[in-house]
């Protein structure tokens, strides 16, 4: 078994922090990234395998990573993502059978418990819709013809003699909609895709050159590049003025939206939508379908030290805060996985992190949300939030843990 972190930008050690602690005993890690993020991991010398690369290309990447992976399954995340404990048991439990050729999970948003995405469907044009699925069960999707399901880079896994076959990712795409040209070709190709619910991960979004650590565009040149592959790949000639436009439209209405939020001024509009232009422009151009020699890992396999984890849930007020902290340092050290739930007297939003420490951290109101579901005001003991707080997350992050 394989992780692999296909990631151009900094690589953060936090993500690679949480994947030692992922409850699954036989994989390898492989960090691909530029030279200031490979500085980052210098503590996981000697246990993990990383390649430097420094071009702005999440698809080479991908690819260099894959070839240096030894691994029958290649699972996925990016370094502003942190998984669950759980997260490779759920993702690879699938595999076990033999039509599953790739599995995708779902992916929580920053506040740690809403969701970015779960589970969704390409239609021909490339577009992503949501679907409805078993919300602990995995299930085998079988789209219509010219369709594809849709696994999110930062949260999937495919087999590595598939990866082979398809050779890979298209460089063609530098950023965004290589993992919609990933599913469309798998599709094409009549191999199957499964949906995971519980193989969770959270994702940060984390600041780039394409976008600020508050998820407003600065740049949308690769958009409009790959948009343009995408369409000399998989759409009629005659639909693509039309399908353009309407590209451009929803990206309009997506920068007057963060515009009326306040993210953005009035006259980067025009030279946002300028750059997506130009990209599109490039794309026009830009050479695709160049193929990766995959098919003999360059490295041998490096399993990751496993360590068996005891779960451990730790709760109290805010003024406790602090205590609970050491307390959960402490048993990280006794090699455990803690949550620690700080909640106050208040009806507050709850969020979730994963500390640079290396704990799980909620806190939030104890009347206050923890899924969208729940009323805005709720009056709860706190013996019972506790309890429901605990059991909430417990399939994800307790339930493949020593007891």
């Amino acid at each position: 078994m394989l992780w692999l972190s296909a990631a151009t930008g900094q690589t953060r050690c936090i993500c690679v922090l949480g994947l030692s602690q992922v409850q699954y005993d036989d994989f390898e890690i492989v960090v691909v990234a530029n030279a200031k993020g490979l500085a980052a991991l210098d503590g996981f010398k000697g246990k993990i395998k990383t390649v430097q690369f420094d071009d702005a290309n999440i698809s080479m990447a991908r690819n260099i990573g894959i070839a240096h992976s030894a691994g029958e399954i290649v699972a996925f995340i990016d370094d502003d993502a942190v998984p669950e404990p759980t997260w490779l048991t759920y993702l690879i439990t699938p595999f076990s059978r033999d039509e599953v050729s790739a599995v995708g999970g779902f992916v929580i948003g920053r506040n740690g418990i809403s969701f970015q995405w779960k589970a969704r469907v390409l239609d021909r044009f490339g577009f992503a819709s949501k679907i409805d699925v078993d919300e602990e069960n995995p299930t085998i999707l079988t789209p219509p013809v010219g369709h594809a399901v849709k696994t999110e880079g930062t949260n999937m896994a495919v087999r590595r003699s598939v990866l082979v076959d398809l050779e890979g990712f298209d460089p063609a795409y530098h950023f965004y909609l290589d993992e919609t040209d990933w599913n469309m070709r798998l599709a094409a190709a009549n191999h199957l895709t499964a949906i995971a619910p519980l193989a969770q991960v959270h994702h940060g979004f984390a600041q780039s050159i394409r976008r600020r650590g508050d998820r407003v565009p600065s740049d949308l040149f690769d958009i409009g590049a790959s948009w343009a592959v995408f369409q000399r790949k998989f759409i009629e000639e005659e639909t693509r003025k039309d399908h353009w436009a309407s590209i451009i439209k929803v990206e309009r209405k997506r920068l007057i939206g963060h515009m009326i939020s306040g993210g953005l001024e009035p006259r980067s509009i025009r030279r946002l939508l300028g750059r997506l232009m130009d990209g599109y422009k490039v794309g026009l151009i830009r050479e695709i379908g160049v193929g990766s020699d995959l098919e003999v890992p360059v490295t041998t396999y490096r399993p990751f030290p496993f360590r068996l984890r005891k779960y451990e849930y730790l709760s109290g007020r805010p003024l406790a805060a602090e205590k609970l902290r050491l307390n959960a340092r402490k048993m990280l050290d006794a090699s455990k996985i803690v949550t620690v739930s700080i909640l106050s007297a208040t009806a507050i939003f709850h969020r979730v992190r994963f500390h640079r420490d290396g704990y799980w951290e909620q806190s939030g109101g104890l009347w206050g949300k923890s899924n969208r579901t729940q009323p805005l005001v709720k009056i709860w003991s706190r013996k019972n939030r506790v309890k429901f707080e605990e059991n909430r997350v417990r399939l994800v992050r307790s339930d493949h843990c020593s007891q």
